[in-house]
């Protein structure tokens, strides 16, 4: 596969260094196309409703949780980013009665600031926001013990990895960010033994839960959604859950609602994923080699992507 330098900052790695042949065989991709990719392993599925969407994604949670059992406990691993299934899980946990003690949660990453992850009181904490939205929204008796919920700091990386593989996780839910990511596994910087070439697809499916400092395209991608804009405000560094422990879970689950619209992006995620084309350029395309990968994608939002001026 052919690279060039990035188009967006030559400092890294992205997609925009991918051959343009590529580029264009994706940006063509209509929904319908996109459908045709499924497979056994990669599987693409279209949602005309966001409240269907977001009711299916919180599915997930509890299907996930109906697996766990006192001898093989078992969960979920999720996201922030989007957010709106997890009121919804907390309502289906309270009605439906279901008691979560043998459930495990974990939260994909955490913004970090001077190297260190933020407290959850931070208003961006993506362990706050898990806390607020779902977890202190069901009853007290039907929570699952606060020591199983694990979450990524600056100082527990090696445990927090490590509980991949004592526990069961069903399923890895993620959002697919602008640089393709999920979780904060962006591309890496052009420097070091990276200089001149990324990664391979193999290096990079072995990476484990680490620091990161963030691609520039999720740095402006992330002050679009939280911060009015304002890149100031949100941190460039984080803790994320890697590859290695991705490919620990039974599945994976990509979640496209479409704010923050990225066409392209989604287009060629599942164009490389179900063809098999890995490149660390675009992250989520290592994801190749997993044995289960469903995108959830909002079919209004895959708009055009040719090039056009319009009233």
């Amino acid at each position: 596969m052919n690279v060039r330098n990035s188009l967006v900052n030559p400092q890294w790695w992205d997609f925009t260094s991918l051959d343009q042949e590529l580029i264009n065989r994706a940006s063509a991709l209509s929904l319908q196309d996109l459908v045709a990719l499924s497979s056994e392993y990669c599987d693409v599925r279209v949602y005309q409703n966001l409240d269907d969407m977001f009711l299916s994604q919180a599915l997930e949670y509890i299907t996930a949780w109906q697996k766990a059992t006192a001898d093989k406990p078992a969960g979920l691993c999720g996201p922030v980013g989007p957010v709106r299934q997890m009121p919804i899980v907390a309502k289906l946990v309270n009605e439906l009665n279901i008691n979560l003690q043998h459930c495990h949660f974990w939260g994909m990453d955490e913004w970090c600031i001077d190297g260190k992850a933020v407290d959850r009181s931070h208003p961006l904490s993506f362990a706050g926001a898990n806390y607020r939205l779902w977890y202190e929204q069901i009853k007290p008796e039907l929570r699952m013990p606060e020591e199983q919920l694990h979450f990524p700091d600056h100082s527990n990386l090696v445990e927090f990895s490590q509980s991949f593989a004592d526990f069961h996780c069903v399923r890895m839910q993620g959002g697919l960010g602008h640089t393709l990511h999920w979780a904060f596994n962006d591309p890496v910087a052009r420097s070091g033994q990276y200089l001149d070439e990324p990664p391979t697809a193999e290096e990079y499916q072995a990476l484990p839960a680490r620091f990161v400092k963030l691609h520039p395209i999720s740095q402006i991608q992330n002050a679009t959604g939280l911060t009015g804009r304002d890149p100031t405000r949100v941190p460039d560094e984080a803790v994320t859950v890697g590859p290695k422990e991705t490919f620990l879970c039974d599945e994976v689950s990509i979640w496209y609602p479409g704010q923050n619209q990225n066409p392209f992006g989604i287009r060629l995620a599942i164009l490389m994923v179900a063809e098999k084309m890995k490149s660390s350029l675009v992250p989520v395309s290592v994801l190749a080699d997993h044995p289960k990968v469903t995108f959830h994608i909002y079919g209004p939002s895959i708009t055009s992507c040719e090039s056009a001026i319009s009233a």
